[in-house]
């Protein structure tokens, strides 16, 4: 059990895990540890210690059913690994350090050393949640980003969302391909580190919420297959090799209580789950929330996200908080560029009429046929679910990262649209996420980068250049032959923003001016929503959305959404994205509370909404809150919060 559910003010956190390396004892007493393993496959398994007065050889009693067992007299800091049938040497799955890499001997760790200061913290309401997606190696590891904090901060941000950590061979990877999900990367720090990164972050106000991937191991360094096969289901294949078995009691524990462990003794508050669609169990999904929401400390806000390709919103309706909606950013990626090639195919038909319902209903695939699915119907009905249940954005490192060469949205449309789009994205009622340093309105790219060595990298080299030859653009090899190479360390610095300080050295004037204006800009919009929109959000619910007619006839890519607050004001907004002046007929109640360009207002009064335009409206006692992105006016509006 976890120390926080019985003392919320403890100054050490820790999770004790029913299996790996388990120290005993109270403190200051003869260090022992407990180790215990899970190898069905074997017939014998052995610790060897490979450092300090334990160094050696010692077996491991078989206890049942898979398992085996030993007490050794060392304590923290002992390098070990497991010794398969007097063969192989394995690392521990459940490892809580790897220093030397996936190959490498695991390290007994003690979670109890390092001192939380901040131990009052209880997180925050899931409606107060403005997400900053990062990348923790490309920041400059878990002392980077903890410099960076203030400044997300003061920006508006309240929660961070680190991209998964479990460790990963080689020095570079965006996370999803670990194979030791209890690991932080040792590439990025000591565990000690990523704790006080996450204290730091609590005492400015922020949440910490990771990415955890439970569907899939990555290629190199996963050792499952060699002690315990039937970790994997036989016959059952996903793209990414052998299904995982969740209907096995020893998987099931293995996961459920990774989950708990973050939550618990690094004091994460909030977990998104990658691809849950590949797990395809929501008889486990559901269970795993369970288990999870059971043992967090009464009071304390825990926050459970999935991405899931399904659109299944009755896992939404109690036991996650939210979703990534991939429609949101679907239907918003086809108006700003016009690309409709790849997923976005399912989203050229009227994209307007699909964001319309994103805004009013959650979810534009509702059981509809997908034409990215060979016509099979996707997704479930969800205009019941309150707007908070799903995540908006424009940019994440999928939507960057997975283009070829990893361009920033900034890149593929105008400045003006651009901003008109993201004034939706901050102040509609949905849940916005930003990816780390799109609020300088950055133009660097975010690319694909891995670590890989030998026949491996020229494997991910090859195989993702060749998943391009179905785009128009590249369909000849020389422009293939272009897409940087993910081993590339080059490929890894260019997609790693600069520190504040050296970005404005870095710069001459224009450009620290532009990155400043788009600074101001989210944060004027950021400021808007926390004071007028958050504290009304918590029982919400969309009013519907209606397409507006463009002058020649037929839809103009241009919209008017409403939604009823928690107070019963009512919050309405227009977005024009077409290039063409569209009629407003009905002018929208309430109080201009954001507008951009600024000073469009007087036209939208008028009657008329000019191209690449985003108002908002709130009904009610908004004070004088009004503003639009000018920073000045951004100050005033922080002075009065």
């Amino acid at each position: 059990m976890s120390e926080s559910p019985i003392d919320p003010h403890a100054h050490h956190h820790a999770h004790c895990l029913p299996f790996s390396a388990q120290l005993l004892g109270a403190a200051g007493t003869k260090p022992r540890t407990r180790f215990r393993f899970w190898a069905p496959s074997c017939k014998s398994v052995q610790i060897a210690v490979e450092s300090g007065a334990a160094q050696g050889a010692h077996d491991m009693t078989p206890t049942g059913n898979g398992w085996f067992e030993a007490t050794v007299d060392c304590g923290a800091g002992t390098l070990y690994r497991f010794r398969l049938d007097g063969e192989q040497l394995v690392p521990d799955p459940a490892s809580r350090f790897q220093p030397q890499d996936v190959h490498g001997p695991s390290e007994v760790i003690d979670p109890r050393a390092y001192r939380w200061e901040h131990t009052s913290w209880h997180g925050r309401p899931w409606e107060e949640t403005v997400l900053y997606e990062l990348h923790v190696g490309a920041m400059g590891g878990y002392a980077g980003v903890q410099k960076r904090l203030p400044e997300l901060a003061a920006l508006g941000v309240t929660a961070i969302e680190l991209m998964p950590l479990n460790d990963f061979p080689g020095k570079h990877n965006w996370g999803y391909d670990g194979v030791l999900p209890y690991a932080p990367d040792s590439a990025y720090g000591r565990p000690e580190e990523l704790k006080a990164l996450i204290d730091a972050a609590h005492g400015l106000g922020l949440m910490v919420f990771l990415d955890v991937v439970y569907n899939h191991f990555g290629p190199d360094g996963n050792y499952l297959h060699a002690y315990a096969s039937s970790f994997f289901r036989d016959g059952t294949h996903t793209p990414w090799g052998p299904a995982i078995d969740f209907n096995r009691n020893e998987v099931s524990d293995f996961f459920t209580d990774n989950a708990v462990y973050w939550i618990n003794e690094y004091r994460i508050d909030g977990l998104r789950f990658d691809a849950v669609h590949a797990i395809d169990n929501h008889e486990w999904l559901r269970k795993l929330s369970h288990h999870i929401r059971a043992a967090v400390q009464h009071g304390r806000h825990v926050h459970l996200v999935l991405e899931n390709e399904h659109n299944s919103a009755s896992l939404l309706d109690t036991h996650f908080d939210a979703q990534w909606n991939d429609d949101a950013h679907n239907t918003l990626h086809v108006l700003l560029t016009g690309e409709t090639e790849g997923y976005y195919h399912a989203y050229e038909d009227q994209p307007v009429r699909r964001l319309a319902r994103v805004l009013s209903e959650g979810f534009a695939y509702q059981g509809d046929p997908s034409p990215i699915h060979d016509g099979a119907p996707r997704g479930e009905s969800s205009g019941h679910l309150s707007p908070t249940s799903f995540v908006m954005f424009l940019q994440n490192h999928d939507q960057i990262g997975n283009r070829a060469f990893g361009e920033r949205l900034r890149k593929l449309t105008s400045d003006q649209a651009l901003r008109a789009a993201t004034g939706l994205l901050l102040l509609s009622p949905q849940i916005p996420l930003l990816f780390m340093d799109e609020q300088y309105g950055s133009t660097q790219p975010f690319l694909f980068f891995t670590d890989y060595t030998g026949d491996l990298a020229n494997a991910v080299r090859e195989g993702r250049r060749r998943e391009f030859a179905r785009f128009s653009s590249f369909s000849d090899e020389k422009k293939r032959a272009q897409i940087p190479d993910p081993n590339d360390v080059g490929t890894f610095n260019a997609s790693s923003p600069p520190a504040p300080g050296e970005a404005a050295a870095a710069n001459d004037d224009a450009q620290a001016k532009d990155r400043l204006d788009w600074m101001h800009f989210y944060k004027s919009a950021l400021a808007v929503r926390a004071k007028l929109i958050t504290p009304r959000l918590k029982h919400g619910k969309a009013l519907g959305a209606s397409v507006l007619g463009a002058a020649n006839g037929g839809d103009a890519n241009a919209l008017v959404a409403r939604w009823k607050l928690g107070d019963g004001e009512t919050l309405s907004v227009a977005l024009n994205l077409s290039k063409e002046n569209v009629a407003l007929e009905q002018i929208p109640a309430g109080k201009v509370i954001f507008e951009t360009p600024p000073r469009v207002r007087e036209q939208v009064a008028a009657g008329t909404l000019p191209p690449d335009t985003f108002v908002a409206w709130l009904t009610g006692d908004v004070s004088d809150y009004a503003i639009g992105h000018d920073a000045r006016i951004a100050g005033k509006q922080e002075r009065h919060a």
